[in-house]
């Protein structure tokens, strides 16, 4: 994700950060990731809550470990100066071969220099069968 894109955000440039998270995402790199966050960025992820880039690493390395064959899609929801909110859905695996779609929503504030300082994320998740996946 790249913080190229600084607040404040129009649709345009909201649209742009929302698709550069996507595909940022969708590499499941953790370093990679990590770079788009604010040194001391705060996260709530479902009822994980931590801080700081080195966190953010550590838990993007374990979901992507029981997260398997993960592929995201991001939506944009709405938009104001430094925030966006968007939705997502995303299918993944378990090593049991299980399918599973999450939908959730994410609410995004960034810094000056365009880094998330705070994601709030919520999300459930579902089994599916392998011929229902939607993403690829």
């Amino acid at each position: 994700m790249s913080t190229t894109i600084k607040p404040p955000f129009t649709r345009e440039t909201a649209l742009a950060k929302v698709k550069l998270a996507e595909d940022a995402w969708n590499t499941r790199d953790p370093e990679k990731v990590s770079m788009a966050y604010s040194v001391n960025s705060e996260w709530r992820n479902r009822t994980e809550f931590f801080t700081g880039r080195e966190a953010i690493k550590e838990f993007l390395t374990r979901k992507w470990q029981k997260e398997l064959d993960y592929k995201l899609m991001k939506e944009l929801w709405c938009y104001t100066d430094n925030r966006i909110s968007v939705r997502f859905e995303y299918e993944w695996r378990d090593a049991g071969g299980q399918w599973y779609r999450t939908h959730g929503n994410e609410h995004w504030e960034f810094d000056e220099e365009g880094l998330m300082r705070r994601r709030d994320m919520s999300a459930n998740d579902y089994p599916i069968e392998e011929k229902d996946r939607r993403y690829k």
